[in-house]
């Protein structure tokens, strides 16, 4: 009933949305047939962003956002789609899931965007899927990892996709690294309770560790907005692990790292691609990072000739500044998206969802992608190690 309930209220705020963009500007809508967003016959193509650009994992979204502003104008100076220019409409959703909500209605209500990429987290993905598959609007996740953004309760999101691996493949790669590059035999999980991407790679991590002939000695937890972690990590300590887990978001992880080595706590950690923020050196300090590691979705220091190639370009946009992982994805999903609307040869969003699931050997910054049937990018990850505060490429693994 609960479900029920929350679904009318959405349909309701989505038509009040509706009706409040009938009075603004945007693109012509969508071809006859079709009920989504769309640039009909309009000389640009209208992609919405919907990202973190402020709040909690602001990093996030703004890594996101820069790595779409390079694509978009690589591929504007390349002529475009077929003669037309690609224009990103960008809203701020704060690091909320109502205000993702309330930006996916605008974004397809009001601006008549063809697709949107965002948001840069799970939760903020799904809090836009039902919308997306109601109004029949493409909507990417750049670094949206949970398992639900893609298939919901209720089976597939016809219209969500995304660009990143799935938490699952990544608990699975930190689990093998651990046992068998570390040498590891009993590890502790330290994780967000509240959050579905921590469990999910919690469980993964757990369910791989334990069938290489792991033990975990100790699984503990802790809520996004902590911020003093020691009596917890002194239940851990007390365990002796060899090696501890925290699939958790740069803010918390940043602290506990801190806290941990003051506490003489100096074993390897690990986590995820949540990790992946300029501010976690600033939280944890440079050398308390030593001998810890993250599976994340690609390295500035890869040597392959297309990351090379991206490294350069993205260096000589933005004043000398390394990529990091969510660059490389809002990039890619730009890509991604251009590609899908080259094959289908219209903006009509049918055509599109479907050049988007044909996806095939795709060579993008962050792997060669294939897309599956549950929308997931079949591609590799990449294992960094912090040295000096400094990420450092380790290892690609292939799925």
């Amino acid at each position: 009933m609960k479900k029920r309930i929350s679904k009318l209220l959405l349909s309701t705020a989505l038509v009040a949305g509706l009706l409040a963009g009938c009075s603004g500007g945007g693109q012509d809508t969508a071809p006859s047939g079709s009920s989504g967003g769309g640039s009909g016959d309009a000389e640009v193509i209208k992609i919405g962003a919907n990202l973190e650009l402020s709040g909690g994992v602001a990093s996030y979204g703004q890594s996101i956002a820069e790595g779409v502003d390079l694509a978009i104008e690589e591929i504007n100076a390349s002529g475009g789609i077929d003669g037309k220019k690609l224009e990103v409409v960008k809203v701020d959703n704060k690091s909320e899931a109502a205000e993702a909500t309330n930006a996916a209605i605008k974004l397809t209500s009001q601006d008549k965007v063809t697709a949107i990429i965002g948001a840069a987290t799970s939760g903020n993905t799904v809090a836009q899927a039902q919308i997306a598959n109601d109004t029949n609007t493409i909507l990417l996740t750049p670094s949206g990892t949970s398992p639900n953004v893609t298939v919901g309760e209720d089976g597939l999101n016809e219209y969500v996709f995304r660009m990143c691996f799935i938490d699952p493949f990544q608990g699975t790669v930190a689990a093998n690294f651990a046992a068998n590059e570390l040498g590891v035999r009993k590890a502790a999980i330290f994780a967000d309770s509240a959050s579905d991407y921590a469990k999910g790679l919690a469980a993964s991590f757990k369910e791989t560790f334990e069938a290489a002939g792991g033990t975990i000695v100790a699984e503990e937890a802790y809520v996004a907005k902590d911020t003093d972690f020691r009596s917890t990590l002194t239940r851990i300590k007390g365990q002796n692990p060899e090696f501890v887990f925290i699939p958790g978001y740069y803010e918390e992880v940043g602290l506990i790292i801190k806290q941990a080595r003051e506490m003489g706590l100096n074993v390897p950690f690990m986590g995820a691609d949540g990790w992946d923020s300029p501010k976690l050196i600033e939280l944890a300090g440079a050398e308390n990072l030593n001998n810890t590691f993250i599976t994340n979705h690609y390295s500035s220091e890869d040597p392959d000739e297309k990351i090379q190639n991206f490294v350069t370009k993205f260096k000589e946009k933005y004043n000398g500044k390394s990529p990091d992982a969510f660059n490389a994805l809002g990039y890619d999903s730009v890509y991604l998206l251009a590609d899908a609307i080259k094959r289908a040869g219209s903006t009509d969003p049918v055509a599109i969802k479907d050049a988007l699931a044909a996806t095939k050997d795709l060579s993008l910054v962050t792997g060669i992608v294939t897309i599956d049937e549950n929308h997931n990018p079949v591609k590799s990850a990449t294992v960094l190690e912090y040295v000096d505060g400094k990420q450092t490429f380790k290892t690609k693994v292939n799925p």
